[in-house]
């Protein structure tokens, strides 16, 4: 269906899809396997132990491909507008456009540095012995590690991507409203810029609460329960990065527009000295 939607639109249509697929399919599996709460977990918390892990790394990678896609054809759209008159300056337009990919990097990085918990419960000496790949414990040969570890791989580079990640995708929306403002009514309807401008809006009310309470929580878990210590923190930034994710998916929802009357066409040219 897709694929007969004129121009390009099929691009950001398939962005749209196949992101929101990402994250309903990784949390549904989540939720049945009893992986995650099903009161709003993190997004990348959906995303953490396997099967889903698996699905959500793969998933995520092609969305941020298609978002860079996307972004880079959207700028060549306003660059052929701004040729015919000009509203903006070319290095405005480059600078947008390196931030909204600095974003996509964030998404790979998010991806493919997911946070997994080990856990190790009630392991006795004797069967650590057994096991050299397993964890040593200084304990009597009768008693049990009556204890849990728990540790996310590299957590400051998973939590370094979604910052990026969002942040730039963020300011990257903030400035495409800002841009069709400028190119308003010539190249944009004055309610396409509106919805564009309160989603920012609505993405900057989000984003900044949830870059807060993440920062308040003292505990690193993927399994939260209701009523333990720092959840309400958990919450309202879960609930707020739920928002700010489908705030990104609505905003190139609006591109499919705009990407209909663009036909993009590759040149090849042969060199007769190679």
């Amino acid at each position: 269906m897709l694929c007969f939607m004129p121009g390009v639109a099929f691009i950001p249509a398939l962005l749209v899809c196949w992101s929101s697929a990402a994250f309903i399919i990784s949390y549904v599996i989540a939720v049945l396997g009893g992986h995650v709460e099903p009161l709003v977990p993190y997004i990348s918390d959906t995303g953490t132990k396997p099967p889903e892990s698996g699905i959500f790394g793969f998933m995520i990678n092609i969305s941020a491909f298609l978002a860079a896609a996307t972004m880079y054809i959207r700028y060549l759209i306003i660059e052929k507008q701004n040729e015919s008159s000009i509203f903006m300056s070319p290095s405005c337009n480059l600078i947008t456009l390196c931030i909204g990919l600095l974003g996509c990097i964030g998404m790979g990085i998010v991806a493919n540095f997911q946070s997994r918990e080990r856990e190790l419960l009630d392991q006795t000496q004797e069967e650590l012995q057994e096991q050299s790949w397993q964890y040593q414990c200084n304990i009597k040969s009768s008693q049990y590690c009556n204890e849990e570890k728990r540790e996310l791989s590299v957590p400051s580079v998973h939590d370094g991507g979604a910052l990026v990640a969002f942040g730039s995708g963020v300011v990257y929306i903030t400035l495409q409203s800002v841009i069709s403002f400028k190119s308003c009514p010539q190249w944009n309807s004055h309610s396409t810029c509106y919805i564009r401008i309160a989603i920012s809006i609505v993405s900057w009310i989000a984003v900044i609460p949830m870059i807060a309470c993440a920062s308040l929580i003292s505990i690193t878990k993927v399994d939260w329960i209701p009523g333990e210590k720092d959840y309400t923190y958990h919450f309202v930034s879960a609930i707020c990065e739920w928002t700010v994710a489908f705030g990104f998916i609505f905003f190139f929802l609006t591109f499919i527009r705009d990407f209909q009357g663009v036909t993009l066409r590759i040149l090849t040219e042969m060199h007769e000295d190679f």
